[in-house]
């Protein structure tokens, strides 16, 4: 299969049986680190940044800001880059160096906050840059396309695979 860019191969994962010891039951595992930020959060920071385009809130070359502790992170960062946004990414000080490290891989600018103010700091100087100007806060917990890219992407994904 040829695609044009990356985020062509988000999504569209592969359905497995699990082999399981049971006579009635069928367990299958939706293979979401097949995605190429290796989660389900691929679906979600694609669908996020692709209607705030589609709704004129941002546009190419627009500073995006989120705070995340960890694979939203990765997924956005990737995305920005491959559709030309600049991004902040705030976290707790207290994710893994391999998260930052993949995030600023793909362009991301990290800025930590304690392990005080953990996710609820983050999320307010998310906010607070936001509104002085310093870009759009996507904000993956009140953000709509976030459960959207499920209920009309994956979910019927699974559907047609089962």
């Amino acid at each position: 299969m040829n695609f044009i860019n990356i985020q062509e191969t988000i999504g569209n994962t592969p359905l497995i049986k699990v082999p399981v010891n049971s006579k009635t039951s069928i367990v299958l595992a939706k293979c979401e680190g097949n995605n190429p930020g290796g989660s389900i959060k691929d679906r979600a920071a694609l669908r996020m940044i692709d209607d705030a385009e589609a709704n004129g809130q941002i546009k190419k070359g627009d500073t995006l800001i989120e705070a995340t502790s960890g694979n939203t992170g990765i997924a956005l960062s990737m995305v920005a880059a491959i559709k030309g946004y600049r991004i902040i990414i705030i976290m707790p000080e207290t994710v893994s160096s391999e998260r930052i490290k993949t995030m600023k891989v793909y362009g991301a600018e990290v800025i930590l906050v304690s392990k005080e103010e953990d996710m609820e700091g983050a999320r307010d100087l998310a906010v607070k840059m936001s509104l002085s100007g310093q870009g759009f806060v996507l904000d993956q917990f009140s953000n709509n396309s976030n459960y959207m890219a499920h209920f009309e992407g994956t979910g019927p994904e699974i559907w047609e695979q089962t």
